[in-house]
């Protein structure tokens, strides 16, 4: 394997962290994905959350509403260079909720900037979205990739 690819199989795992830390509702293990100084654009106000600690409590506001939490990427590809890499994905938070309900979730657009900072790739930005309908205003929640 050349670098490049070695990086990227290191990016590719550290995302696989997310799903990881979601999944077994662990914020620290989540909390060592991220520069400390990541800039979020997040699906939920404010227009961005600044900072790990501030990242950390908008995942805390999400486990915080599921008994079972599961999470997806699909479809994850990735540009890498030498200290910096970027990737898109969809991304989907399924599971059950506080309530015993199930939730399917939604499919939203993810993107992610990454450091390599000391030998180690780090979450410097990331940015959710769905589609917007023009018409109505209203986020199209219903689409799938």
């Amino acid at each position: 394997m050349t670098m490049r690819q070695d990086d990227e199989a290191e990016i590719r795992r550290r995302l696989d962290g997310i799903v990881e830390g979601l999944r077994a509702k662990d914020l620290d293990a989540l909390r060592q994905l991220y520069a400390a100084d990541v800039v979020s654009f997040d699906v939920e106000p404010p227009l961005q959350h600044v900072g790990a600690d501030a990242k950390l409590a908008s995942w805390a506001r999400v486990l915080a509403v599921f008994e079972e939490v599961d999470y997806e990427l699909r479809d994850l590809a990735l540009a890498v260079d030498e200290t910096v890499a970027f990737g898109h994905a969809f991304g989907r938070l399924s599971g059950t909720l506080k309530d015993g309900s199930a939730t399917s979730g939604m499919w939203v657009r993810a993107t992610f900037c990454l450091r390599k900072v000391g030998g180690t790739w780090l979450i410097a930005h990331d940015q959710v979205s769905v589609p917007l309908d023009l018409r109505s205003g209203r986020g199209l929640t219903d689409l799938e990739p």
